[in-house]
Parts: C-alpha cells; structure tokens; sequence
C-alpha cells in the first residue's frame, strides 16, 4: 500500500510539472553550432549565417549562427509535453536539415547541439580549366609606440624661511603644528610631443631635516610637472631634476602563412593588426592581393571573427570560388 501511495504522488508531482498552467511560461533554450559536415575533422568548418527556426507546432523561434557556428534561441512554451520540437537549418550553399528534440529532455539535459551540414555539390564544369593559387603569404602591419631619451631637465629652487619662529596657528605650519613654516613650488615643460619620466626632487642646501617634498605633481611624469615643497627651519634649496622622452609610432612590416585544408586556407593575426593584404601567384604570376575592411578576394570568399578569449586574436578563413584551385 505504502509503495501504491508513493506511486501515485509522484504521478501528480510529475503530471503538475510537465502541465503548469497557461499563465505561466517558461522557455526552452537551444544551443548549439553549425559546421560542415566532412569525413576529415580538419575540413568540418563552421557555417554563418544559418537561419535557425525551431517550432514545437503551436509556437516557433529562429535565430542565426555567427561566425564561429554557434546559435542559440530561446522557444516560449506554455503547456510542457512530449510533443516533439523540430528545429530547421537552413543556408543557401547546404542541403536543409531538421532536428528533432523531445521538450522533457532539452528541459533536464539541456544539451549543446553541434549540427553537421552537408554542402551542396557544385555542378561539373567539363572543360573549364581553373586558375591555380600557390606561394600564399599573409602580410599585416604592427604599429607599436616607442620611446626615446632626447635630454633631461634640471631646475632649483629656494624656500625662504626664518626658524625657530611659533606657528600660533598661522599656516603654514611644520607638520607638528608647532613652527612657522614656508612652501615653494617649480615647474616644468617638456614641449610638444615630449614627457618627463625618472623625476625626481631633493632638498640640496639648508637645513634639509626640516623640509618635506610633495611629490602628487610630478610621480606620474608627462608633459608638464611641478614640486613643492614645505620648509619650517631657515631658508632651503631644493633640486628637481627629470629625463625628457619623445614618443613615436612605429610600423613593422610581417608575414605568416596560411594553413590549407581543402579548398579553404586559414590565418589568425593578433588584435594590433592593420593593412592586411595576400601575396600570392595566380597561374605563376605574382600578385598583391589587400584584404580592405570589406574581406574581399577575387578568387575566395572571406570572413573573419575576434576569439571571445583574452587574446582578442582575429580568425580569418578564406574560402576558394568556383574556377580556383589551391
């Protein structure tokens, strides 16, 4: 009997679980990535742009993949059964593909979905002879910030002071509040272009013992800088000095090579990157081919993605038109 009860408490937990009421949804995320389907594991590329659609027959979501392949939608359901859902993928260069998933499932395992899509044959070209792409190099600038010690700068100053003389409240005051005290201050320019670093400040005459120095505007260097300084005995002399450095930018010039697999090669250049261009020969003859913010090639089609890692790498894949061979 106590087995019977168990049962059939479970059954209406169960039953209350998968019917919530109306007014209440709920959503069932589909996560996933679109890539090639291909027997070589080095040719299963991902696929962008893939429109995704994913309906349980009363209500529908769609999304598309990025880049990289990877998709994710949200279905709002209402009522939670076994009714199956039927995702559908579909892109202009792949055969359609549908998956079907079980609601109860996608709610408990909440699988990551890798959906493999079979391109679509190009039709044969009997007698068309195709243009072959060899000796690839990638070429990209590197701009770089540098800097160069052209002088130093050395300033002194006097803070002009009598000791022995009472505060009675009169600032400024030594740092006991107990005797008269006196400030001076310098300042520097280092000209256009340039900054100051390695500064550095001291009291070089006086009675140095009864001095402070604050340093706030000149710790961080740059273009100007100034000292002040607090004297509470007899008058002292103070030294700033300072190395002068100008900033310039600079260019290299580098190269790599593309990795091929297939008809598609494969690049990745770091996030300083600029000026991208593809040195190749094109039937024996060599060319200079600039990629330009818009990834276009004459004989391959281009596209590029930022890895979400810290790196900040750019991805470049670059795949051959119809008429080409590597």
């Amino acid at each position: 009997m106590i087995a019977v009860a168990v049962a059939v408490a479970a059954a209406l937990l169960l039953r209350l679980y998968w019917h919530r009421p109306p007014s209440i949804r709920r959503s069932i995320p589909i996560e996933g990535a679109v890539i090639r389907r291909d027997a070589d594991t080095r040719k299963e590329l991902p696929i962008e742009n893939v429109a995704v659609t994913a309906s349980d027959g009363v209500v529908s979501a769609s999304g598309e993949s990025d880049a990289s392949g990877y998709f994710k939608i949200e279905l709002q359901r209402q009522v939670w059964s076994g009714q199956p859902i039927i995702v559908h993928f579909q892109h202009p260069g792949y055969e359609p593909l549908n998956l079907n998933l079980q609601a109860g499932r996608l709610l408990i395992d909440e699988e990551l979905h890798v959906v493999a899509m079979v391109p679509v044959p190009e039709p044969a070209k009997p007698n068309v002879k195709e243009s072959v792409v060899s000796n690839i190099r990638v070429r990209y600038t590197i701009n770089s910030r540098t800097e160069s010690n052209v002088g130093s700068a050395v300033k002194t100053f006097q803070v002009v002071n009598k000791g022995n003389v009472p505060c009675d409240k009169h600032l400024p005051c030594s740092p006991d509040k107990k005797w008269k005290a006196s400030k001076g201050s310098a300042s520097l320019d280092a000209g256009q272009d340039n900054s100051f670093g390695n500064v550095r400040a001291s009291c070089i005459a006086g009675p140095c013992p009864f001095t402070t120095i604050d340093s706030s505007g000149f710790e961080h260097g740059g273009r100007y800088i100034t000292v002040s300084a607090l004297d509470w005995s007899n008058t002292a002399t103070f030294l700033l000095e300072a190395e002068v450095f100008r900033t310039a930018i600079s260019s290299n010039v580098r190269e790599s090579y593309p990795v091929i697999f297939g008809r598609t090669l494969n690049f990745t250049l770091p996030p300083t990157q600029e000026g991208v261009s593809l040195e190749a020969e094109l039937d024996g003859a060599p060319m200079v081919f600039p990629l330009g913010p818009n990834l276009y090639l004459s004989w391959a089609t281009c596209t590029a993605r930022t890895n979400k890692e810290k790196d900040k790498t750019t991805v470049y894949r670059c795949e051959l038109k119809p008429g080409y061979r590597f």
